[in-house]
């Protein structure tokens, strides 16, 4: 084959790949814009507002925001029951609801995330400890799991509770969707991707200050707004700290007001004023 008429074809083929990639990127781009711009139907909005009546709270500049989110995150992720479980359309609204409410006026998604496993009430995890060379290895009961890159595992019989009771400052859906917003920075260790104008050296300063305070608070037997647990790790603190973030704000912003204000930088939201 002489040498122009094979260079010829080689180009062809890269420009038809080329093309067929840019038309894959564009179609995907569309798709996501007409999936945002759509409206949740009056049934399911009834759903969602009956089963995570925090919703009913937002202010209708963020109301608008959600239905597009809610049909981007079902259309993204697949939903399977554990243990018999059936998934019903109310507990995948539920749990999209409560997960998009965190994004709801962010650029932040969950682009890892494609799966959601529901049991039907607290499940059985293994748990690996490692001291030097030496591997233990136990099973403890959870409520809720997010793994890096997914997939998140929940109790539907906690889900459903946490999301009625929306002041009591208790929510594994958000708990384990904010280690999800977590580990897009590449690992879950309490520094998510910041927003712009958000400094990294400020949110270590508050938040490795509010996490020495709120350990020594647990270890001294004292109540505070944030959970116990947020004292097991700068992960757990982050994600406990995001709970009382939407449904316990004022409490929030009285008792820890830096971190309040970096949560709401983060997420672009004050929940302190919705009704």
């Amino acid at each position: 084959m002489p040498i122009v008429s094979g260079m010829f074809i080689f180009l062809t083929t890269a420009l038809l790949i080329a093309g067929g990639i840019g038309y894959y990127l564009w179609s995907k781009k569309q798709a996501r814009a007409a999936l945002l711009a759509t409206h949740l139907t009056s049934h399911q909005g009834d759903i969602i507002e009956q089963q995570v009546p925090i919703i009913r709270r937002l202010p209708a500049s963020l109301r608008s925001h959600l239905d597009g989110k809610v049909n981007l995150f079902l259309d993204q992720v697949s939903f399977y029951g554990c243990d018999g479980l059936e998934v019903t359309e109310e507990m995948e609204l539920s749990i999209a609801a409560q997960a998009c409410l965190l994004v709801i006026n962010s650029d932040l998604w969950y682009d890892n995330l494609t799966t959601i496993l529901i049991y039907p009430n607290a499940f059985k995890s293994k748990q690996q400890r490692r001291s030097g060379y030496v591997v233990s290895e136990k099973e403890i009961v959870r409520t809720g799991e997010s793994w890096d890159r997914g997939p998140v595992i929940l109790s539907w019989a906690h889900s459903r509770q946490g999301a009625l009771d929306d002041r009591d400052g208790q929510n594994v859906v958000l708990h384990e969707f904010a280690h999800q917003i977590d580990d897009l920075s590449g690992g879950t260790n309490g520094v998510p991707i910041l927003s712009e104008g958000q400094s990294f050296a400020e949110w270590e300063k508050v938040f490795l200050t509010a996490y020495d305070a709120h350990v020594h608070a647990v270890e001294s037997g004292r109540r505070t707004v944030i959970d116990p647990y947020g004292a097991t790790g700068h992960e757990e603190f982050f994600a406990v700290s995001v709970e009382v973030f939407f449904e316990r704000p004022r409490a929030l912003k009285h008792e820890v007001p830096e971190v309040y204000e970096q949560l709401s930088k983060l997420f672009r939201l004050n929940p302190v004023d919705w009704a």
